[in-house]
C-alpha cells in the first residue's frame, strides 16, 4: 500500500519555544512523513505530510485536538490551493460571491504564474478567463505559466508586439498539449472576419487549455457565456483598482498598427 498525501493546517494559540518540534516528533511517532512546512499568513502553519495508513491521520487529529497551544484548521487531502499556500506562504483569494473567480495583485505574480502553471499541467480541457487593465502583467503571466508547465503557447489574437489575428493554424499547431491564447478585445474588433472566428470555434472544440484575455468582451461577440469558463482570474495593480474596458478598447484602437505597450 502506497503512502497518501495529506494537508495539515493549524493556527498557533500560544507560540511557545519547541512547539514545532513537538508536533514534528508526534508525526514521527505516528510514522507520518513531512514533505513541506511553511508559515501561512500571520499565525497559521501549513504542513504537507505523507501517511501509509489513514488511521494514523485520525489518531493525529485526536491528539492535536487536545493541545491548547494550537487549533487544527484543516486535515484533508491537499487541494491545489493548499499546495500553493504551503509553497508561497499565503492563500489565493477567491471571490466570496463567485467561487471560480480568483483575485491577484501585481505583487503576487509569482503565485499567479504557479497557479496557472498547475492548471496547464493537467491533461484536460479548461477555459480560463483573465481580466485586468493594461500593463498589469496578464500576457507575461500566461507565457510564464506556459513555460513553467512545459507547454507550447500560441497567440490566436494578441497585441503583444504588433496586433496578431490568426485565421489558420498549420498542422503541428493543432495539438491538445498547446495553450491557445485569445484576446477578447482584439477578436471582437474582427467580428466580420469569418475565417478568424471559424478558427476560434475549431480551437474551442479542442481538448486543450484556452486562455481568454478580457473574457467579458469575448462573450459579447460569441455564443459563449461566463458560465462556460472554468476559472476567471482577476489581476490588479493593487486591491482597489477597478477593471474597466473603455480605456482598454481605446488603447487597442490606437496601437492596432504599431507596437503595443499593453502588458509589458
Amino acid at each position: 500500500m502506497g503512502k497518501t498525501e495529506w494537508y495539515l493546517e493549524y493556527e498557533i494559540q500560544y507560540n511557545r519555544p519547541g512547539l514545532l518540534g513537538d508536533i514534528s516528533s508526534l508525526l514521527g511517532m505516528l510514522s507520518i512523513n513531512i514533505i513541506t512546512i511553511n508559515g501561512i499568513e500571520d499565525s497559521k502553519r501549513g504542513i504537507l505530510i505523507l501517511s501509509q495508513y489513514d488511521e494514523n491521520i485520525t489518531r493525529l487529529k485526536s491528539i492535536l485536538d487536545t493541545m491548547d497551544t494550537i487549533k487544527v484548521m484543516k486535515i484533508r487531502k491537499p487541494k491545489l490551493r493548499d499546495k500553493l499556500a504551503v509553497r508561497h506562504g499565503k492563500y489565493i483569494q477567491r471571490d466570496t460571491n463567485d467561487r471560480k473567480t480568483i483575485r491577484f495583485v501585481r505583487d503576487e505574480l509569482g503565485i499567479l504564474v504557479d497557479f496557472m502553471a498547475e492548471l496547464c499541467k493537467k491533461e484536460e480541457h479548461k477555459l480560463i478567463g483573465i481580466r485586468g487593465m493594461p500593463r498589469v502583467g496578464k500576457t507575461e503571466s500566461i507565457v510564464a505559466a506556459s513555460v513553467s508547465a512545459n507547454k507550447r503557447w500560441l497567440f490566436v489574437s494578441s497585441t503583444l508586439l504588433k496586433q496578431t489575428v490568426r485565421s489558420q493554424l498549420i498542422e503541428g499547431e493543432y495539438n491538445p498539449d498547446n495553450i491557445y491564447i485569445i484576446d477578447g478585445v482584439v477578436s471582437s474588433r474582427r467580428s466580420e472576419d469569418e475565417k478568424h472566428w471559424q478558427l476560434i470555434r475549431e480551437i474551442m472544440q479542442l481538448p486543450s487549455i484556452k486562455i481568454v484575455e478580457h473574457p467579458d468582451v469575448f462573450v459579447q461577440t460569441t455564443a459563449y457565456t461566463m458560465d462556460d469558463f472554468d476559472y476567471i482570474i482577476e489581476l490588479r495593480s493593487d486591491e482597489n483598482e477597478e477593471i474597466t474596458y473603455e480605456p482598454i478598447e481605446r488603447q487597442q484602437f490606437r496601437q492596432s498598427d504599431g507596437f503595443s505597450m499593453f502588458d509589458f
